[in-house]
């Protein structure tokens, strides 16, 4: 068995299967060297930056730091936000959102959290998920005894005539996945979101490769992705480049980045996965 005395967030990931950075620095005697890399289809950032250094805190939130692990920027994906946060005890935000057209997603990796939604309060823990309408009234906060750490994804809204997307909580564990077509369900997807609804306009899953399972083609597509591995490690082809990832790394993608990989083991090789969806191109 795996000695994880010295490294918190990997004793962590392996007792609940999530992967979530806790900062701190690398020491002086440590190499430069890394994977973190920035291109014109895509950006990855490795786990080992996510460090003190990086953090900021956002106004609307107490006892809160954050990672902000994408905004749109020129030449990147332009749909989307996500974020890290992690709030202390006792900390949160009464008023979490500054922009009414906004919707959110939430997906806590690790603590418990309340969030009290349009007046009716969810308790979440690992695994725990939640998506906010445009203009709900919202609010989040740390309930358990060490600090939680959750994925925060903003999207502008892109409203659909008589259509509003409903607010939904739930726990990923107690949704059925769905095995990609001919994979015998060593490839499958977790739809945090009902995909037949086309209310929403984005998409949060999580995918999961069984150790040796593979895309086994370069995806080309419309979508931008935001994706941060939650568990295990792959190999990932990006464009032109081959990459390697594991837990605790995170991708951002822009529209028709090709994209493959191959789950490299010894265990699933699981995460979590933003894309825009279900509306026509704005010209």
């Amino acid at each position: 068995m795996a000695d994880h005395r010295d490294d918190p967030e990997a004793a962590t990931a392996a007792a609940t299967g999530y992967y979530a950075p806790h900062g701190g620095h690398p020491p002086q005697t440590d190499l430069l060297t890394d994977r973190a890399r920035v291109t014109e289809a895509y950006t990855v950032i490795p786990r080992g930056v996510l460090r003190d250094i990086v953090t900021t805190v956002l106004p609307e939130w107490r006892e809160t730091r954050a990672w902000v692990l994408h905004r749109p920027v020129a030449g990147g994906a332009v749909t989307f936000s996500q974020t890290i946060l992690e709030i202390a005890p006792g900390g949160g935000s009464d008023a979490p959102e500054p922009q009414s057209e906004v919707e959110g997603m939430l997906f806590v990796m690790e603590g418990e959290l309340t969030l009290t939604l349009d007046g009716e309060e969810h308790q979440l823990g690992p695994g725990g998920y939640a998506f906010v309408p445009p203009a709900a009234a919202w609010r989040l906060q740390a309930t358990g005894a060490q600090p939680a750490r959750l994925h925060w994804l903003r999207k502008r809204h892109q409203p659909l005539a008589d259509r509003r997307p409903r607010a939904v909580v739930g726990h990923e564990q107690d949704v059925e996945p769905s095995p990609m077509p001919g994979t015998e369900g060593r490839w499958r997807t977790t739809r945090l979101l009902d995909p037949a609804d086309l209310a929403y306009d984005m998409h949060v899953n999580i995918v999961t490769f069984e150790p040796g399972a593979t895309i086994p083609f370069a995806e080309t597509h419309e979508m931008e992705h935001g994706l941060y591995v939650l568990q295990g490690k792959a190999v990932y082809r990006l464009n032109e480049d081959w990459v390697e990832v594991q837990e605790g790394d995170y991708l951002s993608l822009r529209a028709f980045c090709p994209q493959a990989c191959y789950a490299g083991g010894p265990g699933p090789f699981r995460y979590l996965l933003y894309k825009d969806v279900n509306r026509q191109v704005v010209l």
